[in-house]
């Protein structure tokens, strides 16, 4: 007797076994096959080809500077002035007739509608020193 009732729930449990089994296929058919991993180079190159320009800080020798074109350039990078173009030398307002070449120039840029880089403040020159109090003396 305890035979047979061994060779039952051997039965049974192969039968509930084949019974499932079906159903496990089939919910690992309906899974989307894994993505590619992009590598690091990958992921960094499709990253600057979608980023678009930002508003950022300049600074820099003055490397051309063309009145007609209203531009000025920095290094490699070339930025377009504007009537909004806020320009200063020494702490004064100033044009861009001021500028020189070689000349330190810091100030702000942002992104146009047509994708040029527009200069919103330009400071010629060097900084201009604080007009608050004296700094204290070591003693």
């Amino acid at each position: 007797m305890t035979k047979s009732l061994l060779k039952i729930g051997a039965e049974s449990f192969l039968v509930a076994a084949l019974a499932g089994l079906p159903g496990q296929l089939h919910a690992q058919a309906t899974n989307k096959p894994t993505a590619e991993k992009k590598s690091a180079v990958e992921k960094k190159q499709t990253a600057n080809a979608e980023k678009h320009p930002s508003a950022h800080p300049i600074r820099g020798k003055l490397a051309a500077l063309d009145k007609a074109a209203k531009t000025i350039t920095l290094g490699k990078s070339t930025y377009h002035i504007t009537p909004e173009t806020k320009i200063t030398k020494a702490g004064k307002p100033a044009t861009l007739d001021d500028g020189v070449l070689g000349e330190y120039v810091t100030g702000y840029v942002k992104p146009a509608e047509d994708g040029k880089m527009v200069a919103k403040t330009l400071y010629f020159g060097p900084k201009p020193e604080a007009k608050g109090p004296e700094k204290k003396k070591e003693k």
